[in-house]
C-alpha cells in the first residue's frame, strides 16, 4: 500500500539551495514531490551574519517557514529548515551544528521533525596580513566553502559575504582593511547552505532522518511519523541492581493519536557500575 504522501506535493520554503538534497531524501522514501516555494525572504527570520537576529527558537523558526510554505503554495504540507551553531552541550570547547527540518501536515494537524547534529563547519579568525588571511581561508576550506569578511572584528555590522574566489577575497580584504581602525580584518565561514558544503551535508542527514520518521505509520490510526517520543531511564546497575540514569527503553508514539509503545533497547540489560550513583558516587 502506498504511503499517504505518495504523489502529493510538499512545499519547501528555501532560498539557499536546500531543495535538492531535501527532495532527494523525501521523494525516494515517501514518493512525494518536493517543490521549492518562493515569495518570502527567509532572511527576515534571522541571518548567520547576525544583521538580523532570529526571533524565537530554532523549532519556532522552522515551523514559521513550514507554515509560510503552506500559505504561499496552497499545498497542505509544508517544510521548513533551520540551522544553529553553538558550543557543544557537553564539550563546551567544541563548536556544534544542529540542522532541523520540520514537516507540517495541515490536514492531519501534525508536525514531524528530522534532526542531524555534528561538528560545526564554522571557522573564524582575525587577519592583518595576506599570510594570516590565507591561513584562515585554508582552515575554512576556501574556496569550496565561501567566506564573510568584516573590518575590525566579528561584531562589526559591515560585512562582505559570499566571497567565493581568490580575487574577490583580496578585494574584500583590502576593503575591510581600509575601513578597519587598526588594520584588523575579521574572516569567517559563510554559513548559508549553498555557500557551505559541509553544512549542506548535515542538512541532507536531517532530511533523511525526517524521511525515515515520516515513513513509519502509526499501527492504530495510520498517521505518518510514528517513532521515538521519549526515553525511559533507570537501567539497573550490574553490581547493585539499583536504577541508574542510563536509558533502558524508548517510548514510540503517534503525533496524532494517543497510541504509545515501549521498546526495550536491544542488548542493554544492565549498566556499568561507573554510571551508578551508589557504586560510583
Amino acid at each position: 500500500m502506498p504511503h499517504p504522501y505518495h504523489r502529493l506535493t510538499v512545499g519547501f520554503l528555501t532560498q539557499h539551495g536546500k531543495e535538492t538534497v531535501v527532495a532527494a531524501a523525501l521523494e525516494a522514501e515517501l514518493g512525494c514531490t518536493v517543490a521549492r516555494v518562493q515569495g518570502f525572504d527567509t532572511d527576515q527570520l534571522g541571518t548567520f551574519t547576525r544583521d538580523v537576529d532570529r526571533a524565537g527558537t530554532q523549532w519556532e523558526a522552522a515551523r514559521t517557514k513550514a507554515l509560510t510554505a503552506i500559505e504561499l503554495s496552497g499545498h497542505p504540507i509544508g517544510l521548513g529548515s533551520e540551522g544553529s551553531f553553538d558550543r557543544h552541550p557537553l564539550l563546551g570547547f567544541v563548536s556544534h551544528n544542529r540542522e532541523l527540518i520540520m514537516l507540517v501536515d495541515r490536514d492531519r494537524d501534525i508536525e514531524i521533525v528530522g534532526i542531524a547534529d555534528g561538528p560545526s563547519p564554522h571557522v573564524h579568525g582575525v587577519a592583518r596580513t595576506g599570510e594570516e588571511l590565507d591561513g584562515i581561508a585554508e582552515r575554512a576550506g576556501f574556496p569550496t566553502h565561501w567566506l564573510v569578511v568584516r573590518p575590525n572584528a566579528l561584531d562589526d555590522p559591515r560585512f562582505w559575504k559570499g566571497v567565493r574566489d581568490r580575487d574577490e577575497l583580496r578585494l574584500a580584504f583590502d576593503w575591510a582593511r581600509e575601513l578597519s581602525d587598526d588594520g584588523a580584518v575579521a574572516v569567517e565561514s559563510d554559513l548559508r547552505a549553498h555557500a557551505n558544503p559541509r553544512r549542506m551535508e548535515r542538512i541532507a542527514e536531517a532530511a533523511r532522518d525526517l524521511a525515515q520518521r515520516a515513513a513509519v505509520l502509526c499501527p492504530v490510526c495510520g498517521c505518518p511519523g510514528f517513532g521515538r517520543v521519549e526515553t525511559v531511564r533507570g537501567l539497573p546497575c550490574a553490581v547493585c541492581w539499583l536504577p541508574t540514569a542510563m536509558a533502558r527503553a524508548h517510548v514510540h508514539g503517534c503525533p496524532r493519536c494517543e497510541h504509545r509503545e515501549v521498546h526495550d533497547i536491544p542488548g542493554r540489560t544492565t549498566a556499568d557500575p561507573q554510571y551508578c550513583d551508589a557504586c560510583n558516587p
